[in-house]
């Protein structure tokens, strides 16, 4: 069994996001060691790009601070082993689909592997395209993890079918970023999911508040939060860990 699929045996899953390197490797650090404290079930690290076609203002903001501040792949590296002296909370790498090519498909992977990154999700992969890296993250047991939006269309059985790990199912037509509303058609959607695959099914893009949590996990197996969090990196910068452990203890209950 997947241990990001485990993740979610107990009941609603919480996922927050923050950006490796943002503002520097010592607080990424504690920012994941905050979070899997406070009970985040997996742990979504960004890697910085330079053009995050999927990402608002907000996540490319933190980019460019980690960025400015020397981020590297290796160095991302270095921070996940480094948690995985503490940790055993899941992790996995939202990542564009240049990064793990540039870096080559087979080095990319075995690191992840050897480092402890349970899952990949890459916004810019299509589909159609993924047979490319399966065979990687096939062979080095990282679960490949599939976006449906509500564009999927008749996709939607192919891909859910394809699943591991969990489906990231996006809120909304568009970038990240806090919103107010979502799509009514979205439990419909994941009513849909539900008759091609077991793999649970979480909703992200703009969620930011406890009550939009409870009210969305009626549908949804679980709970991805992003840009409210990167906020907070920014607002507090170097000392966000305790910010940003409380954040994910609130969201949590709010699923509880």
């Amino acid at each position: 069994m997947s241990k990001l699929t485990d993740a979610f045996n107990n009941g609603k899953a919480f996922i927050p996001f923050i950006v490796a390197g943002d503002p520097d490797e010592a607080s990424t650090l504690n920012n994941i060691l905050a979070m899997a404290k406070a009970g985040a079930d997996i742990i979504e690290l960004g890697i910085p790009f330079s053009d995050p076609v999927a990402d608002g203002p907000v996540i490319q903001a933190g980019d460019l601070r980690a960025f400015k501040g020397g981020i590297t792949v290796d160095k991302i590296f270095n921070i996940v082993k480094a948690a995985r002296q503490q940790i055993q909370t899941p992790i996995v790498f939202l990542t564009y689909a240049n990064v793990p090519f540039k870096y080559g498909y087979d080095r990319f992977c075995a690191q992840c592997q050897a480092l402890g990154v349970n899952g990949l999700v890459i916004p810019d992969l299509p589909f159609e395209e993924q047979a490319e890296i399966r065979p990687f993250t096939q062979k080095y047991g990282l679960d490949l993890i599939m976006l449906i939006t509500l564009n999927s269309g008749d996709r939607v059985p192919a891909l859910a079918k394809a699943a591991e790990g969990f489906i990231y199912v996006v809120s909304t037509q568009g970038i990240t970023g806090e919103r107010d509303e979502f799509d009514h058609r979205l439990a419909a959607l994941f009513a849909e999911i539900k008759q091609y695959t077991e793999v649970p099914a979480a909703l992200g893009f703009g969620i930011h508040t406890p009550a939009q949590a409870k009210a969305l996990s009626q549908f949804a197996d679980g709970i991805i939060v992003g840009s409210a969090i990167v906020e907070l990196a920014a607002q507090h910068g170097t000392k966000a860990a305790a910010a940003i452990g409380q954040y994910t203890a609130e969201m949590k209950a709010a699923l509880a």
